[in-house]
């Protein structure tokens, strides 16, 4: 499946949006994936994330773990179609954490399975978390991959997306003040009050 075809199933399933929105990292953006709107229909999160298991069907998988919220249904139809086990890990007082009586084996080869991949933030979380209990983290397998610099990690992704990111203090659609600031993510910000 090209490119072409990842953004038609995007664009068919209203997961690529366009207006005014805050990000998990605190920045703010101008169009903003929903990857939750890909992975309602299963044929859907099949088809994009066979692209994914292509690239990382060789690497010496053992687990894949995907964060909540957005990376557990990826987690889960990755390791349905790689034939791996596939958990999760969680947030508990904004503190990410392996949970559920979930395992990591020491020296276990896992791959971190994400919606979205923007500044790494809840990548990196999971990576300390798995790494802490013993784990090797070897990668990370996404839908999209919108990063702009490196994340310390190879990334495994259906669509890179270069999609406009802005500090924000320095949004221009703060500045233009037409289209109200929306927060589609799970994520919650102590800092910001939500």
């Amino acid at each position: 499946m090209s490119n072409v075809d990842v953004i038609e199933i995007l664009k068919k399933s209203d997961a690529l949006l366009e207006g005014h929105f805050l990000l998990s990292s605190g920045k703010h953006s101008n169009r903003y994936i929903q990857c939750a709107k890909v992975l309602r229909f299963p044929e859907y999160a099949e088809q994009v994330l066979s692209t994914v298991v292509e690239q990382i069907k060789d690497l010496d998988i053992d687990l894949v773990v995907g964060p909540a919220m957005g990376g557990v249904v990826v987690s889960y139809e990755l390791g349905r179609q790689l034939g791996k086990e596939a958990v999760f890990t969680e947030r508990k007082d904004n503190t990410m954490e392996l949970r559920r009586g979930f395992e990591v084996k020491p020296g276990a080869k896992i791959i971190i399975a994400e919606d979205v991949v923007t500044t790494g933030k809840s990548t990196k979380e999971t990576k300390r978390v798995l790494e802490e209990l013993g784990g090797e983290v070897i990668g990370v397998a996404c839908i999209a991959d919108r990063t702009s610099e490196d994340i310390g990690m190879p990334i495994y992704s259906a669509i890179k997306l270069d999609i406009q990111v802005f500090d924000a203090d320095e949004c221009p659609l703060c500045k233009e003040g037409k289209e109200k600031l929306v927060k589609p993510g799970s994520r919650q910000f102590k800092e910001l009050g939500m």
